[in-house]
C-alpha cells in the first residue's frame, strides 16, 4: 500500500538529517497516515480510507460525502 493520503494527496518528501556538526544524511519525511473507517450515511456502509491528520480535519469540515465525490472524480475506487 502506498504512503499517500487519499484525501489530500500528501506523500513522502525527501530531505536531510543535519547534525550539530552540519553533517547531512538523506532521510524521508513521512505523512502522518492512518487507516480510518468512516460511516457514510447516504450509502449506509463503512468506507475505509488511508488519510493523514489534515485529511481527517478536511473530512470533519466538508463532510464525508463531499470528500468521497472528490476522490471518485479523480478515478479512485472507494
Amino acid at each position: 500500500m502506498s504512503k499517500v493520503c487519499q484525501v489530500t494527496g500528501k506523500r513522502p518528501l525527501s530531505g536531510n538529517n543535519v547534525s550539530h556538526a552540519n553533517n547531512k544524511t538523506r532521510r524521508r519525511f513521512m505523512p502522518n497516515l492512518h487507516t480510518h473507517r468512516f460511516w457514510v450515511e447516504t450509502e449506509n456502509r463503512w468506507v475505509r480510507l488511508r488519510v493523514s491528520s489534515k485529511g481527517m480535519r478536511i473530512i470533519d469540515k466538508k463532510g464525508i460525502d463531499a470528500v468521497l465525490t472528490d476522490i471518485r472524480s479523480r478515478g479512485e475506487n472507494v
